[in-house]
């Protein structure tokens, strides 16, 4: 379990990181909603993944039944928890919808962009 919280500290702390440094370029250029989109989105990224992670050691060790019910139970409430960023944007003016959609998907930018990485850095080193 140590592995799992290590592993969702680097991403949730670049994911983060990440949505910062772009929330203060669009704030420099005056796209408040923008920032506060990205933020509100990737915090709710960053709950989302640790919810996954917590989730884990509940879906071991149970019957099939039991087991596709928690699964089942997880996922609605995670889709749940990552609609409330989306309604507020629509709600609010203070966030920009398609800012707040792409800071849902902050945490999995950077799993791809790190992954991606670890594939393109041998074929570099190869050449």
């Amino acid at each position: 379990m140590n592995e799992v919280r290590q592993i969702q500290k680097q991403y949730c702390s670049q994911a983060m990181l990440l949505a910062i440094g772009t929330a203060l370029i669009f704030l420099a250029v005056g796209a408040k909603p923008i920032s506060k989109g990205l933020i509100i989105g990737t915090l709710f990224s960053i709950l989302n993944f640790i919810l996954i992670g917590q989730g884990l050691h509940f879906q071991l060790y149970k019957g099939r039944y039991k087991t596709f019910l928690v699964c089942m139970g997880s996922i609605w409430l995670r889709y749940a928890l990552l609609a409330i960023p989306l309604v507020m944007a629509i709600k609010f003016e203070m966030f920009n919808f398609f800012a707040t959609a792409v800071g849902i998907f902050m945490v999995q930018l950077i799993i791809l962009g790190h992954h991606l990485g670890g594939m393109l850095l041998p074929l570099r080193q190869g050449r």
